[in-house]
């Protein structure tokens, strides 16, 4: 009788081995589906490499980055806060949030969910966990500072491009890529593709938004906020939202 190996035990601090045979499948299936937001989580385990652990030793570098590793907080827990969210004055980031919040039906336990299933591991207790929680929950807030709606194309597409400029994690510029060229073929325009292309740019020319102390950022004037963190207007996604719109078109 054969021996059965047992599982190695996750380790945090190991950079996870890149699967693309896996990500190819979880693409094709999340550009059938952009609702499917578990493909997602499964790209992002499959390419994403040591991301999270390059992310959190660059956070200890940047001004005030220490002194947010070391109170680690919970990002989920203050999102879901609803009593906090609802304190925002008109105008702040906080408020840009909580209409986002309305508008949308999302949560941020809901985002916390959805991972689960693919980093049933995520609430280890080890600063990359950490680190890669707040990456997870930081997303819906990146909607609000960049303008790029969370519609299941466009929106999401551009959002990602932006994300895989800021972060490095290969797993996002899959995805925008994908849905890029997804576009390209079955639209026949290149609207969409301007629009994601800009996305990376305005995420290369983004101050690095890890190193943001998201809860004094929640109380912070959303234009000003912009301004200070170099979050330029997305023109070319206004553009294709119109031009898609006006032809009856999604984008993919």
């Amino acid at each position: 009788m054969a021996t059965q190996l047992a599982p190695v035990p996750f380790n945090p601090g190991v950079p996870m081995k890149r699967e693309w045979g896996t990500a190819l499948s979880a693409l094709r299936r999340l550009l059938a589906n952009g609702d499917d937001t578990e493909q997602v989580f499964k790209i992002m385990r499959a390419l994403n490499g040591d991301v999270t652990q390059r992310n959190y030793r660059k956070l200890l570098t940047v001004p005030g980055g220490g002194a947010i590793a070391y109170k680690r907080v919970e990002l989920a827990e203050r999102l879901t806060d609803r009593a906090w969210i609802d304190s925002f004055a008109e105008g702040t980031v906080g408020a840009a949030y909580r209409n986002f919040l309305d508008s949308t039906g999302y949560s941020a336990d809901g985002l916390v969910e959805l991972s689960m299933g693919e980093f049933g591991d995520a609430d280890a207790e080890h600063p990359y966990t950490w680190m890669g929680r707040r990456e997870r929950d930081i997303h819906d807030l990146w909607h609000v500072l960049t303008g790029y709606q969370a519609d299941e194309h466009l929106g999401e597409a551009c959002l990602v491009a932006f994300s895989y400029a800021q972060t490095g994690g290969l797993g996002w510029g899959f995805i925008a890529l994908g849905a890029a060229l997804k576009s390209l073929r079955v639209t026949g325009r290149a609207d969409f593709l301007k629009a994601v292309t800009e996305g990376y740019r305005r995420g290369k020319q983004a101050k690095w938004l890890h190193g943001e102390d998201y809860e004094a950022l929640m109380a912070e004037p959303l234009d000003a906020a912009r301004r200070r963190l170099n979050i330029a207007e997305p023109v070319r996604y206004q553009i294709a939202q119109a031009s898609l719109a006006a032809a009856g078109l999604k984008g993919i």
